[in-house]
């Protein structure tokens, strides 16, 4: 019978080899084990962070000028056709074309001997019915004296009565006529009637001009009075309700300033004295005028320019802040503003022309609030920031292009 020692060996292969794993894995979870205790716990550390710094300020309260921005152009305030008062040849002309002048210059002569045969016929007809007339007179003076003696007729005495009558009335005639041809030979100095700036002549002498009912004469020149001189632009219907509710309101005239196309200031000043007593049905706007003082005659009527319109009355406090703190959330404007707890919340407001880097806001603050106005990108609504307090002024430039609005702008009141 055979017997097999194999148990020892394998005994011995399991106490040799087979242990020696289970050995080491039990060691390398004890040093592990060892290891996380004394690991340093940076996850508290970092949660301790503080939270971001950013910089806010109050809105700043100045009295603001707002205006409406139009272009119009320029038209004399008043523009006279000259045209002659008599037919006849032109003899004469006394001005430069384009020259400034004044009411009462003579412009043009016309022939005058026509004119001085025709006054010296009234003169001969004015004096002959001075005499007929002295001669009626003369009679009847003599017969009413008579009529007491029964010398002369009663018959008589009317018909010296009515020549009387008719003599008068042919005198009075004769002056007229006399009168009529005086004003005809007066009428061949054309003068200018009011003071402007001249045209250049349409007529040369030499040239036969003719008189006639309104534009049918001869164009001589026209004369333009540029001092005052008009500024005429059109207003849409909500800006001239605005120039209403503030004229019922009791506020100042409209102001306006000008600056013409090579200009970068307003150097022009005025007012609006008219407006036009309906709108046009086609475009919705009406026709406004504005009256510019113009001494120097550097203005001329045609030239376009840039006007701006006070608006409401002049000068009013407004809240301003920089234009680099407003920021857009779709369609709306909103600012960022800082709770007292730290906590960032948006704010939807409502956005006015920029003046000096600073933009107006027409509503949405009370002027309480602390407005991020740097460190934006550090602060999201809900989040939790620290408010560092600084200054708004004017000469803050903007860090972005402002965004330009339609047919507006202001400035700071001085």
């Amino acid at each position: 019978m055979t017997t097999k020692t194999t148990a020892p060996a394998d005994v011995n292969r399991r106490s040799t080899g087979g242990w020696r794993p289970v050995v080491s894995l039990v060691s390398i979870g004890i040093v592990a084990a060892v290891g996380v205790a004394f690991a340093p716990r940076k996850t508290t550390a970092a949660a301790a962070a503080p939270p971001p710094t950013v910089s806010v300020a109050k809105p700043l309260r100045r009295d603001v000028t707002q205006w409406d921005d139009y272009v119009g152009r320029f038209q004399a305030s008043r523009i006279v056709e000259v045209r002659p008062r008599v037919s006849g040849q032109i003899v004469g002309v006394h001005f430069t074309d384009g020259a400034l002048v004044h009411q009462g210059d003579l412009l043009f002569t016309i022939d005058k001997r026509p004119f001085n045969a025709a006054l010296a016929e009234a003169k001969g007809g004015l004096a002959s019915a001075r005499s007929d007339m002295s001669l009626a007179k003369a009679d009847l003076e003599r017969a009413e004296k008579l009529i007491g003696d029964d010398a002369v007729s009663k018959g008589d005495l009317d018909r010296l009565r009515a020549r009387m009558d008719a003599a008068t009335a042919s005198t009075a005639s004769a002056e007229a006529r006399l009168q009529a041809r005086s004003l005809d030979l007066e009428f061949t100095d054309v003068r200018s009637p009011i003071d402007g700036r001249v045209s250049d002549r349409k007529v040369d002498p030499g040239n036969l001009v003719a008189t006639g009912d309104g534009r049918n004469g001869t164009l001589l020149t026209t004369v333009n009075a540029l001092n005052p001189i008009y500024f005429v632009f059109d207003s849409s219907e909500s800006l001239y309700l605005k120039a209403k509710r503030a004229e019922a309101a009791g506020k100042p005239e409209s102001i306006v300033d000008i600056r013409l196309q090579d200009e970068s200031d307003y150097r022009w000043h005025g007012r609006v004295d008219f407006t036009d007593n309906g709108l046009d049905p086609r475009s919705g706007t009406v026709r406004m005028r504005a009256v510019i003082d113009n001494s120097k005659f550097f203005l001329t009527p045609g030239m376009f320019g840039n006007m701006r319109l006070a608006a409401d009355g002049g000068a009013a406090p407004a809240w301003l802040i920089p234009d680099m703190a407003v920021q857009t959330d779709q369609a709306d404007k909103v600012v960022l503003i800082v709770n007292p707890d730290g906590t960032v919340r948006s704010q939807r407001v409502e956005l006015g022309p920029e003046v000096d880097g600073l933009r107006i806001i027409q509503s949405g603050l009370t002027g309480n609030e602390d407005i991020v106005i740097s460190g934006l990108q550090y602060a999201t609504p809900g989040s939790k920031v620290v408010g560092k307090l600084a200054a708004i002024s004017p000469a803050i430039a903007s860090a972005k292009p402002s965004t330009p609005l339609v047919s507006s702008e202001a400035t700071l009141a001085r």
